[in-house]
C-alpha cells in the first residue's frame, strides 16, 4: 500500500489533494465515492468534498485493492465487507479472551 496515513497532518483534504497523492483523476476519486458506501467525505455548502484522513485511509484501501491488487470494483466491496466481519470476529474473540483471562486472574488470587 501506499503509506499516506504517515504523512496527513490536516484536519481536511480537498478532491484535488487526494486525486494527486494517489496520482489519479478527481473524476476517480468522485467515481469511487459513488461506488462505495463508507467512503462518505464531508461536503461544504457550496457542494465541494473534504476529505479526512479516516476517507483518506478508506480510500487508500480501495486504491490497493482495485489498482495494486487488481480487484474488480465488484470484489473489491466483497473484500471490505470480509474484512470488516474479520475485524468484528477478532474483536469478539478478544472479549472472550480477556473475560477468560480475568477469570483465570480471579483464581489465582482466590488460591
Amino acid at each position: 500500500m501506499i503509506g499516506i496515513k504517515k504523512e496527513l497532518t490536516k484536519r481536511y483534504y480537498g478532491i484535488g489533494e487526494v486525486a494527486d497523492m494517489f496520482n489519479v483523476s478527481k473524476s476517480l476519486v468522485r467515481f469511487w465515492e459513488q461506488e462505495f458506501p463508507s467512503l462518505k467525505p464531508h461536503k461544504t455548502r457550496k457542494g465541494e468534498r473534504l476529505f479526512t484522513p479516516k476517507n483518506i485511509g478508506q480510500f487508500e484501501l480501495i486504491y490497493h485493492l482495485v489498482k495494486e491488487r487488481g480487484f474488480t470494483l465488484k470484489g473489491a466491496k466483497k473484500e471490505i465487507k470480509a474484512r470488516k466481519q474479520r475485524l468484528k470476529q477478532k474483536e469478539k474473540i478478544l472479549k472472550k479472551l480477556q473475560k477468560v483471562k480475568h477469570g483465570l486472574e480471579d483464581l489465582r488470587v482466590a488460591v
